[in-house]
């Protein structure tokens, strides 16, 4: 388990999310050969953050780069007709869509959501090159995702330490923290 992907499953189950971490895409090979990767392995998303009541699930790729330069805007900016690089579903459309509609039918046949759940795009950065959390947030803006930038996970985890006793290693370090 990635440590950060804990963290951020654990601030979006404190808002309500049914939430599945490192879950894997099986995609046939048809649709591997549309992608243009036949030999691609299996994708697989860091999570799946359901809230039943609004119909949607959040495809969140969790990037943490605390000891990097960060999450950079110009390599989410990027259009590649094949998949590539570090951000594969923010920057090929293709992929994308091929991945998200195997999820929905792979979802819809176990049972975990139905025809009508609207699947977006998200990602959680636990830091950004040089500050740009504002026009990261603007460009996913633009194409309806979801982006919890490092200032947003750092709100959402000093309000943990509010909250009551959870034995959960991160609530526990917020409230060590922030007293």
């Amino acid at each position: 388990m990635d440590y950060f992907e804990g963290i951020i499953k654990t601030l979006l189950e404190h808002e309500g999310y049914w939430v599945r971490q490192s879950y894997k895409i099986n995609l046939t090979k048809q649709e591997k050969r549309d992608v243009g990767k036949p030999s691609i392995p299996r994708p697989e998303v860091d999570l799946l953050a359901f809230k039943p009541q609004e119909k949607q699930i959040i495809v969140y790729e969790a990037k943490s780069y605390l000891d990097s330069p960060g999450v950079k805007l110009a390599e989410l900016q990027k259009d590649h007709p094949i998949p590539e690089g570090k951000y594969k579903l923010f920057t090929c459309e293709n992929y994308r869509n091929i991945v998200f509609a195997r999820l929905r039918e792979d979802l819809i046949n176990s049972g975990m959501c139905s025809a009508d759940t609207k699947i977006i795009l998200g990602l959680a950065a636990g830091k950004v090159y040089q500050s740009k959390s504002e026009e990261i947030r603007n460009l996913f803006d633009d194409k309806g995702w979801v982006f919890l930038s490092p200032e947003n996970i750092r709100d959402k985890v000093t309000e943990l330490a509010s909250e009551g006793y959870e034995n959960e290693p991160c609530i526990i370090t917020a409230k060590i923290i922030m007293r």
